[in-house]
């Protein structure tokens, strides 16, 4: 009935003590100690004895338990039948919950009437609760960066799509970081669909996504933007020499036979590679126009080479000023 309660002498010898007193002590057996020895009364701050407790008689005492814990509790104190000392009836108070977490104490630990029951129930029912909150927003949190993913990237060859290329460029642009940019288009693809089937130009975009990715860095951008085109971001590498070598190989790769069903798909790449630096007053369109423009100019000279741009080009100048490779034989 009275988990929470210590039967005093008048000298202040524990007699008896309820079951959930006896656990913030889980190393003395209480009958037999002095109280004031395991309890300090906070206030009133004058209360040392017995008497002094029983003249608080209807006051509500604030006692610290003595144990290492520092546990705070309220009491009120009332007089046993025959002056044969007095009971103190205790309770947490709003340090029920630190109590619980420190005694491992459970809801039989108090009195059915305890108000602390129904403060543990609702504690209970928002630990719950909080829970479950916690489950589905990480749920959410993963439904959306599973979405995002989906919605940048190419569901054939796990590229970045054209809206995830327009992002990225569109933030190196306001950012004014230096980045090159090379389109690759691939030449004689459409035979291959039309000779062997799309599911032989699905396979070869498979493995020209294969090569890009091979050819690049984890910091670049790599996306295919339409049927057989695809658009390569370098972040920070504006090197011209770099960025020929890297389209070299692409071309080179791209060259060798790719089989399907004991047949041999034949394609090459045309690349139209530009950079920031060489851009006044650079803008996401005005660079894809000018790797664009690079682009077709390598397709004018034969296909299979790169072709970096320059000024020219915006006027279709002269072609001996376009600074070129072919990996054709």
């Amino acid at each position: 009935m009275m988990p929470m309660h210590i039967w005093l002498s008048t000298d202040g010898i524990i007699r008896q003590c309820g079951a959930t007193v006896a656990k913030l002590f889980p190393d003395r057996e209480l009958p037999g100690l002095l109280f004031f020895d395991c309890f300090l009364v906070r206030r009133p701050c004058d209360v040392g004895t017995v008497s002094g407790i029983l003249d608080q008689q209807g006051e509500k005492l604030h006692l610290v338990v003595q144990n290492g814990r520092n546990t705070t509790l309220k009491a009120v104190a009332v007089p046993v039948d025959g002056g044969d000392g007095v009971l103190l009836d205790m309770s947490f108070g709003i340090s029920v919950v630190d109590a619980i977490r420190d005694y491992d104490l459970t809801i039989s630990d108090f009195a059915a009437t305890d108000l602390a029951v129904e403060m543990l129930y609702l504690i209970e029912a928002k630990s719950a609760a909080m829970a479950e909150s916690r489950k589905l927003n990480t749920r959410l949190q993963g439904a959306k960066v599973a979405a995002e993913e989906q919605a940048f990237s190419d569901t054939l060859t796990g590229l970045k799509n054209r809206r995830a290329m327009d992002h990225v460029l569109t933030h190196f642009v306001e950012a004014g970081e230096k980045f090159g940019l090379m389109q690759v288009d691939l030449d004689y693809f459409k035979r291959v669909n039309d000779t062997l089937g799309h599911a032989a130009g699905d396979l070869v975009l498979q493995a020209v996504a294969k090569v890009l990715l091979d050819e690049t860095r984890k910091e670049d951008l790599v996306a295919r933007i339409g049927g057989d085109e695809f658009v390569l971001i370098f972040h920070r590498m504006t090197d011209i020499d770099k960025l020929n070598e890297i389209a070299a190989r692409i071309i080179r790769r791209l060259e060798e036979p790719i089989p399907y069903c004991g047949k041999p798909c034949l394609i090459s790449a045309s690349i139209g590679t530009t950079v920031s630096d060489g851009c006044q007053k650079i803008t996401a369109d005005k660079i894809l126009m000018n790797a664009d423009l690079a682009l077709y100019a390598s397709k004018d000279k034969g296909r299979a080479c790169y072709t970096v741009f320059s000024e020219d080009l915006s006027s279709k100048g002269d072609e001996g000023d376009l600074r070129e490779g072919s990996m054709s034989g």
